[in-house]
C-alpha cells in the first residue's frame, strides 16, 4: 500500500504541544496542513508557533531557506471542522477522554471523504473502543507519536479490532515516508512501549519496598550496570509521579488487575502526598536551587583476592574470567559444577538467579550487567549469614576490576537481572499473543524509552532459558503470580533443550 501523496492535505485536531509537533512533522514532509482546535485562537496560535519553529530551523541552517518559506505557506488554522473536508488523513490530539474523542470522530465522519484515514494519537485509550459507533471503523487506527514529535522517531501504528489491513498499511507507509520509524501493534492496553515498560518501574519500586536498596542506589545500578540511560526513580520524577502512576493503573485495570502489572504502594503514597517530581519540587528526590540529590550507596575499599577458581560456565558473566586475569588475579577454571566463582575464603560469588543468599552457607550474589567490561558499578547482595570475609573478598574483587560496588539487601533476582527477566517475559507473551513482532517491540523499546537493548535482544544474548529459570526461582520465593513465567517464555526455554528435552 502506498503512502498518502504529498499533494494531499493532512489535518491535525488539537493545537496543544503534541498537535503542534505532529503538524510540524507532516508539514516538513511536504503536505498542506490544517490545524483545528475547538478554540479558534489556539489553532491560530498553534499554526503560528509551527511557522516560527520552521523559520528558526532555517535561520540555524537546519533547513533550506526556500523549503522553509514554502512550508510556512502550507500550514493554516481551520476555523471549522468542515474546513477539513479535503484531508486525506486527520490525526486527533485532544484531551484523553473517550466521550470527547468519540464525539469528535463521529463529527469528522460527516465531513471527510470516504477514503480519508482517521487516526487517534491516544497513548492509553482503546483504539477499538474509540472506533465503536463509527460508520466506517475500518479506516480508523492509532498513530501514537512520542513527545516531542518532531524529534522522537518512534510512532506506534495501532490497529483496532475493526481496522482494515489496507488502512494500517497506508498509515505505516505514510509515517515511514515522513522520516519516522513506525512499528505495528494490535490494540492492547499500553500498546507496545507503555505495556512492555512496566517492569522497568515496577521492579525498582519493588526492590525499594522490600528495603533492598534506596532510590539513588537502584537508579545508579540500572544506569551503570544495566546500561539504561536514566534510572526509574529519576525518570518518573521527570515524567511526573501522577502521570506515570496513572498509566500503570490504566494498564493494570485493563488487564483485569493482573499481578504482572500491580502498581506500587510507595508511588501511590508519593502521589497522595503531592510529591509529583520535578514539577512539584519533590518526588523520590528533592529539586530546586538548593536541593542536593542523594548519592548511591558505594562500598568502601576492600582488598581483592589474589586468586579465584571459576567453576562451570558463567554464561552471561563469562567475560569476568578475562577481566580478572587482566587485573592480575590468578584464575583457575574447572568445568564441573557451578556456575560460580570460588573465593579464597571458601565463599562463592554467584550471578543473580532468582534465589537468595540466605539459602546457602556462604554466598554473595552479583547482578547482571549489560557489559561487564564497560560497567562502572556492580551490585552485590548478601544475607546476615554471609561471612564478612566472603563479602569483603567479593567487594574487593570487583573494585580490582575498576568497578564501584553497591551492596544491597538479600533480594531475589537483585535489580538489573529481575528487571530484564520481566521485560523478556512480557515481550515473549506479547509476541505470542500477536500484539507485535519481536523486532518491532525491540525497536519500540530502544527508540521509545531509550533502552540499551530490546527485550528479545537481551533474551538472545543471555540464553534461551535464562529468563525462565530466574523467574521460576523468583516465583517460588515470591508467589502470587507476578513472577510466574508466561507460557510463551516456557516454550522458548523448552525449545532450547537438547533433543526436545525440557530445560531445568
Amino acid at each position: 500500500m502506498t503512502a498518502i501523496e504529498r499533494s494531499r492535505t493532512v489535518a491535525v485536531v488539537g493545537a496543544g504541544t503534541m498537535g503542534q509537533g505532529i503538524a510540524q512533522v507532516a508539514l516538513l514532509a511536504g503536505h498542506r496542513v490544517l490545524l483545528y482546535d475547538i478554540n479558534p485562537a489556539l489553532a491560530a496560535d498553534g499554526a503560528g508557533i509551527v511557522q516560527d519553529r520552521v523559520e528558526r530551523m532555517a535561520a540555524k541552517g537546519r533547513l533550506d531557506r526556500a523549503e522553509a518559506e514554502d512550508a510556512v505557506g502550507r500550514i493554516a488554522p481551520a476555523a471549522e471542522l468542515a474546513d477539513l473536508a479535503d484531508a486525506a488523513l486527520v490525526i486527533e490530539a485532544v484531551v484523553e477522554d473517550v466521550t470527547v474523542k468519540r464525539a469528535l470522530f463521529a463529527a469528522l465522519e460527516e465531513v471527510v471523504s470516504p477514503d480519508a484515514l482517521l487516526a487517534t494519537n491516544t497513548s492509553s485509550l482503546s483504539v477499538t473502543e474509540l472506533a465503536a459507533g463509527l460508520a466506517h471503523p475500518g479506516r480508523f487506527l492509532g498513530l501514537h507519536f512520542f513527545n516531542p514529535a518532531p524529534l522522537l522517531p518512534l510512532v506506534e501504528v495501532v490497529s483496532g479490532f475493526a481496522t482494515d489491513a489496507a488502512a494500517a498499511d497506508r498509515a505505516h507507509a505514510t509515517v515511514l515516508g515522513w522520516g519516522k520509524t513506525p512499528v505495528r501493534c494490535a490494540d492492547t492496553p499500553g500498546f507496545i512501549v507503555n505495556r512492555i515498560a512496566r517492569p522497568f518501574y515496577a521492579e525498582a519500586f519493588s526492590v525499594y519496598e522490600e528495603r533492598g536498596a534506596d532510590p539513588a542506589t537502584i537508579d545508579a545500578v540500572l544506569r551503570e550496570s544495566g546500561g539504561f540511560k536514566m534510572g526509574p526513580f529519576q525518570l518518573t520524577d521527570l515524567i511526573g509521579q501522577d502521570v506515570n502512576e496513572a498509566v500503570t493503573r490504566s494498564v493494570w485495570d485493563s488487564f483485569f488487575r493482573s499481578p504482572k502489572f500491580t502498581p506500587s504502594l510507595a508511588q501511590r503514597r508519593l502521589v497522595q502526598s503531592g510529591r509529583l517530581g520535578r514539577k512539584s519540587g519533590h518526588g523520590w528526590f528533592p529539586y530546586g536551587p538548593d536541593a542536593q540529590l542523594p548519592a548511591p550507596h558505594t562500598a568502601g575499599p576492600e582488598e581483592a583476592p589474589d586468586k579465584v577458581t571459576v567453576v562451570g560456565d558463567l554464561g552471561p558473566a563469562a567475560d569476568l574470567a578475562d577481566l580478572m586475569e587482566e587485573a592480575g588475579i590468578a584464575v583457575t577454571a574447572t568445568e564441573h559444577g557451578g556456575p560460580y566463582i570460588q573465593l579464597p575464603g571458601e565463599g562463592q560469588l554467584v550471578l543473580a538467579d532468582g534465589k537468595t543468599s540466605v539459602e546457602f552457607a556462604d554466598v554473595v550474589y552479583f547482578d547482571l550487567a549489560l557489559d561487564y567490561r564497560g560497567a562502572t558499578r556492580i551490585a552485590l547482595s548478601a544475607s546476615e549469614d554471609t561471612s564478612e570475609r566472603t563479602l569483603a573478598e567479593a567487594v574487593g574483587l570487583f573494585q580490582k576490576l575498576g568497578k564501584q560496588v553497591s551492596v544491597i539487601g538479600d533480594v531475589p533476582g537483585m535489580i538489573v537481572a529481575r528487571t530484564v527477566a520481566m521485560l523478556i517475559d512480557l515481550t515473549a507473551d506479547a509476541v505470542a499473543r500477536g500484539v507485535a513482532t519481536a523486532q518491532d517491540i525491540d525497536t519500540a523499546m530502544r527508540l521509545g524509552v531509550n533502552y540499551p537493548l530490546g527485550p528479545s535482544e537481551w533474551h538472545d544474548r543471555l540464553g534461551q532459558d535464562w529468563a525462565y529459570d530466574l523467574l521460576h526461582h523468583l516465583n517460588e520465593r515470591c508467589p502470587g503470580g507476578r513472577y510466574a513465567p508466561s507460557l510463551a517464555l516456557f516454550r522458548l526455554g523448552y525449545a532450547a533443550g537438547d533433543e526436545g528435552e525440557e530445560t531445568e
